[in-house]
């Protein structure tokens, strides 16, 4: 059924692709020597087409993605139904379906959590496609070109054969000047060709009176000197942003901007002294309230709330322990908003916790901290410190350890872009935190043997690591995130250890290639 849906959806994109891209084919065609009610009537229709194409193109991937999410418990449920069937039919089996019970339990509760995720994020990512159609620019991909999209490029053939318009898919980076096309034909079953690049001179603006064709502009490479590149786009508005991206003067990432950041939540003395009064409200005055951190303020009052605290003149004179004006609901919800906007987990830090066993989790996220600028670790010992407390009143606030995850794994680990992957990675960051609470003291043993041991190794085996090089073997296994950085297994022994310059690394020799090593991911010997 589900399947069937598919090639409905299939079919009908594909038609759509291609009345759409026909039409623009022939709108384009058009002369601008034509009425100009002719021209707006034809422009009309192809906004109205290419209206109609994106929300078709949404629902297909929509579909697309729905039905790859419904593999991972449908194709699994009829094996269990049948394991099921079989050891109650089979009276002989019952010996043979109790050894295998608890394999059973494993797979049901999987496939129930599987389902319950994915009942947990359709209706967000039915959401977020909901969005981007009411508002497609908003939720453009940021990434490092400051201009992409299709655009026709004249081709000049030899005499007496004219010219061809052939579709390419264009990029162009504004901090090297560097412009590429691949030229693209949706007919040939989006086959690419061969990308051709080179550095921009300068870009125009094309006449109508000049050319028999609209929204086209002209562009010079630097390795072919007049001989100018006539591109034609869409439309006028892309016309104009291509051309203020490729004349230096218009916008950066598509003209968009992608990212906003709350420049006020800064982990400075200012940051630790908020942080640090509102954990002390919260447990002197409502450590015991029921759903605590999940009731929400009053969102006037907690702006109220943040501004002042957030201004030095005033944040000393706030009092969260013996006013009646700020509830407990307020400070919680101005300590997550702040919390929010300040970024403990640096971008560059995240990972996924998909797979593995709950010790290799456990290191992976002492590693994690340990990869944080000093500021973040302070101020995380800090929160997860109080979110351990929290959890252990959990029979009279009601807030496990489960719960101040799915709290505060958004929280902490805010994803840059509202994608649908982001939507997928709820489950992994609530984990994190959960596991960051329920091995709290261990992951403050761990940071504070690791800056003795550091001392220590900078002591007495750096003045002498030259003379006598040092070994090392691998308590954990690591796979590189860089090719900097050394892959290894549990045993592995390391030659000529030193410490690096990258603090909290190592630098030591594997088989011949030199490379970082996580400091705590070894044991000298």
């Amino acid at each position: 059924e589900q399947l069937g849906a598919v090639k409905e959806e299939k079919k009908k994109f594909d038609k759509e692709t291609e009345k759409n891209y026909s039409l623009i084919d022939k709108h384009l065609s058009l002369s601008p020597k034509k009425k100009e009610l002719q021209l707006q009537e034809a422009d009309c229709q192809v906004e109205q087409n290419r209206r109609h194409f994106y929300e078709v193109s949404l629902e297909y991937v929509c579909k697309l993605q729905e039905i790859q999410e419904r593999k991972t418990f449908e194709c699994v449920e009829p094996v269990l139904s049948f394991f099921q069937g079989l050891f109650t039919f089979y009276h002989q089996g019952y010996e043979l379906a109790k050894d295998f019970n608890h394999y059973k339990m494993d797979l049901q509760i999987n496939i129930q959590n599987t389902r319950n995720r994915f009942e947990g994020t359709r209706s967000e990512v039915e959401e977020l496609m909901n969005k981007i159609k009411r508002n497609p620019q908003e939720h453009k991909r940021a990434d490092q070109f400051t201009m992409e999209g299709y655009l026709y490029v004249q081709e000049k053939r030899p005499a007496p054969f004219g010219s061809s318009w052939v579709k390419h898919y264009c990029t162009y980076k504004k901090q090297t000047k560097t412009f590429s096309m691949i030229p693209f034909e949706h007919r040939s079953g989006g086959k690419a060709g061969d990308l051709e690049a080179f550095f921009l001179t300068y870009c125009t603006k094309r006449n109508t009176d000049t050319i028999d064709r609209r929204f086209c502009f002209d562009m010079e490479a630097a390795d072919r000197p007049g001989i100018p590149v006539t591109m034609q786009a869409f439309s006028e508005d892309e016309r104009k942003l291509w051309v203020e991206a490729l004349d230096s003067k218009g916008v950066s990432q598509n003209g968009f901007s992608f990212l906003f950041f709350f420049v006020g939540a800064q982990l400075d003395e200012i940051g630790f002294t908020i942080i640090r009064k509102c954990i002390s409200a919260i447990e002197t005055r409502g450590i015991n309230d029921q759903g605590l951190y999940r009731v929400v303020g009053v969102s006037s009052k907690v702006q109220r709330l943040l501004n002042l605290l957030m201004d030095a003149k005033t944040c000393s004179e706030v009092d969260l322990e013996n006013s009646v004006e700020w509830e407990v609901k307020t400070i919680t919800s101005a300590m997550k908003q702040y919390l929010r906007q300040a970024y403990i987990f640096t971008y560059s830090c995240c990972f996924h916790i998909e797979s593995g066993s709950p010790e290799s989790r456990v290191s992976a996220v002492h590693f994690l901290v340990h990869k944080l600028p000093e500021k973040n670790k302070e101020m995380l010992d800090i929160l997860v410190k109080h979110l351990a407390n929290v959890s252990n009143h959990a029979k009279k606030n009601l807030m496990t350890v489960a719960n101040l995850g799915v709290v505060f794994g958004p929280t902490l680990m805010r994803p840059q872009e509202e994608t649908v992957a982001a939507i997928m990675d709820l489950k992994f960051q609530n984990i994190v935190v959960e596991i960051l609470i329920e091995n709290h003291e261990k992951v403050r043993l761990y940071v504070c043997v690791h800056s003795i041991f550091r001392l220590y190794f900078i002591s007495f085996y750096v003045p002498f690591s030259s003379a006598v090089p040092r070994k090392a073997r691998a308590v954990y296994p690591c796979e590189a995130e860089h090719s900097s950085e050394l892959s290894f297994r549990v045993g592995a022994i390391f030659e000529d250890v030193q410490l690096s310059r990258e603090p909290g690394w190592l630098e030591g020799t594997l088989n011949g290639k030199r490379g970082l090593i996580p400091e705590n991911y070894v044991q000298f010997l």
